[in-house]
């Protein structure tokens, strides 16, 4: 049998790299400790050229990519999504935008309303930013409800049921 002769891969000799801050690291890290990018290895080949997916990773601030997508602005079109999202990248906010329920056109289709949703640690930021730039309808988040309030209103309805079945009761006895 013949050995096949490969050449060592990148992951071999275990050191990464942080591209932004050029720390070291050992091979079970993926992520910068001091600025949250992802690790490279540092016998990679610095000149090649960047894939539009590696250029829009690096443009996301880790400071907002924490949390649950939460809905911050709706557009009519998938051209309108795409602009949003672009303005948020900008910021360094990422974003997914996803088609509204309830509309029934097939989603290989530009046409039709979508949802942009980003990371709740980016929300705040993401809805001032949309609101100054007034690209889009911005979504407001639901007030938290009041479990005060919601008590209230229970026991009144609870006092408004005994008040009735006490004068009921009280009218059926009164006539015998």
């Amino acid at each position: 049998m013949a050995e096949s002769t490969k050449s060592p891969s990148p992951s071999s000799d275990g050191a990464l790299v942080c591209p932004s801050c050029a720390r070291h690291y050992d091979e079970p890290e993926r992520f910068c400790a001091h600025c949250g990018m992802p690790l490279v290895h540092a016998g990679a080949d610095a000149t090649a050229p960047a894939t539009p997916e590696q250029e829009r990773a690096r443009k996301i601030d880790p400071r907002y990519a924490q949390g649950e997508p939460v809905k911050v602005s709706f557009a009519r079109n998938q051209a309108e999504s795409d602009l949003v999202q672009n303005i948020l990248l900008e910021e360094g906010i990422p974003s997914i935008a996803r088609r509204t329920r309830g509309f029934d056109v097939p989603d290989f289709l530009a046409a039709g309303p979508r949802d942009v949703l980003v990371p709740e640690s980016g929300a705040e930021l993401a809805r001032a930013l949309l609101r100054e730039v007034d690209v889009a309808e911005t979504v407001e988040p639901e007030p938290p409800r009041d479990a005060r309030l919601q008590a209230r209103i229970v026991l009144a309805v609870l006092a408004g049921g005994f008040l009735a079945a006490l004068i009921a009761w009280l009218l059926v006895n009164a006539g015998s």
